[in-house]
């Protein structure tokens, strides 16, 4: 079995718009071997985000999530003193913070991470597109 982060995009088109999701991304999403994590952080910065009215879902935040925990197995992945750590290592070729420890989520975790994001293939991750 295969962990995999998803990158904040990937959960809401995941929900909401899997068309927008690649042929490869979205075929690791459906593999019930490939166990899905959604970190805290995504969750804060939808948050932001619908606060800011930079984001609309087609429902509640809450029950988003609670959904595709019921669909399709999603684990939240809390924050850990260890990933916050992870960071000092990475170089600046992302500078969105929520971006960053995802990805050093990704590699203190041993996971894959989800992402259309071409900048985060910079770094020592397995990015799946």
């Amino acid at each position: 079995m295969k962990k995999l982060l998803l990158d904040t995009h990937i959960f809401i088109w995941l929900d909401s718009s899997p068309e927008k999701l690649s042929p490869t991304a979205l075929a690791v999403c459906e593999d019930p071997w490939h166990q899905l994590y959604l970190s805290v952080v995504s969750v804060w910065e939808m948050m932001i985000k619908i606060h800011r009215q930079r984001l609309t879902l087609r429902v509640p935040l809450r029950e988003m999530i609670q959904g595709q925990q019921e669909m399709n197995g999603v684990t939240l992945l809390p924050v850990e003193l260890s990933h916050v750590y992870a960071l000092e290592g990475l170089s600046l070729y992302h500078n969105d913070p929520f971006d960053r420890l995802l990805v050093a989520q990704a590699i203190a975790e041993q996971m894959a991470l989800v992402s259309a994001d071409s900048k985060l293939t910079s770094y020592p991750v397995v990015v799946v597109w």
